[in-house]
């Protein structure tokens, strides 16, 4: 048995160190008392009072810690709850797995855990970043908002024009560009072929505009069978069959303008990062079949942009 929390061996689903990281006052956690398939109609029947939407089935939440329990809530919630999907398989764990293998290259990431429902399902809980204390919120815009599109035309764009709203917005831009071409590659790499324009937010914090701590990333190459495309958005003109050439050359030095020594400082440190994964995707939650499908497609991204390795 493994820790949902810290994927670390465990007698109980939630040890002492995993328990910790979500508030150090946090002595249980129960379960949540519901089955998956009551997890998704508790979601259907809130979507139109909540604030979080998407294709995926969503609760917003918050944690008591007095009494070791989520209770959701239909405003004011500081944890969105992702149950399992009827669609597609193991979303859940897929989610969980990626946003950790994120962490490991420098990738800013929310806390984020699984925890088990009724029926011994799991659920993804991420900690919202949009908010700040009991009540406060912290301003926040997605690229979509940002280039004056909707949710259903939220592919209605470009990688070209991602950089460019980085560049009009942010305090820094260049400090931001680099993040940016960090989340691009580690999303190649991972097979989410999902980046759309409701997936990059900037948040304004200590008197800058900076890109949000990343989220809803996933391993869609495996969630949906038989994907074509590698990139939800193109890049130079391009949505599949990328290559070092676009994704380094082209989208990092000409188009994000990064010099020599920020790309190859980020090529460094994610493929030294992608030396863990295997290990990681061992000890996920995935079925053992899942996790043969997510390493193959590690490792024919990796052999695409570090073909020298």
């Amino acid at each position: 048995m493994r820790c949902l929390i810290t994927y670390q061996r465990s007698p109980v689903d939630y040890s002492s160190e995993g328990l910790k990281r979500i508030n150090r006052n946090l002595n249980k956690l129960d379960d949540l008392p519901y089955s998956k398939e009551e997890l998704r109609l508790e979601a259907a029947a809130r979507v139109e009072k909540m604030s979080i939407q998407g294709v995926q089935p969503k609760l917003s939440a918050r944690l008591n810690v007095s009494q070791g329990k989520f209770e959701f809530v239909d405003q004011g919630g500081t944890y969105i709850l992702k149950p399992q999907s009827a669609d597609y398989q193991e979303l859940p764990e897929n989610e969980d797995l990626t946003m950790r293998l994120a962490k490991t290259c420098g990738i800013e990431v929310p806390l984020h855990f699984l925890v088990k429902g009724s029926d011994g399902e799991r659920t993804y809980v991420i900690k919202r970043f949009d908010r700040a204390g009991r009540k406060g919120k912290v301003a926040t815009e997605d690229f979509a908002q940002l280039s004056g599109l909707s949710r259903e035309t939220k592919y209605k764009s470009s990688m070209e024009k991602v950089a460019k709203i980085v560049e009009s917005f942010c305090t820094f831009p260049m400090v931001e560009k680099s993040k940016l071409f960090m989340t691009v590659l580690f999303s190649f790499l991972i097979g989410n072929e999902d980046m759309h324009l409701k997936n990059f937010s900037m948040i304004s914090t200590q008197n800058k505009v900076v890109l949000s701590p990343a989220y809803d990333l996933l391993n869609t190459t495996i969630a949906i069978p038989n994907a074509i495309e590698e990139m939800a958005l193109p890049i130079n003109s391009r949505k599949r069959k990328l290559t070092r050439a676009d994704l380094v050359d082209y989208y990092g030095g000409e188009c994000l303008q990064l010099n020599n020594k920020t790309i190859q400082n980020t090529l460094n440190r994610l493929f030294k990062a992608t030396c863990s994964w295997h290990a990681t995707i061992e000890n996920c939650f995935l079925s053992p079949e899942k996790q043969k499908d997510y390493k193959k497609i590690i490792e024919s991204r990796v052999e695409r942009l570090f073909p020298e390795s």
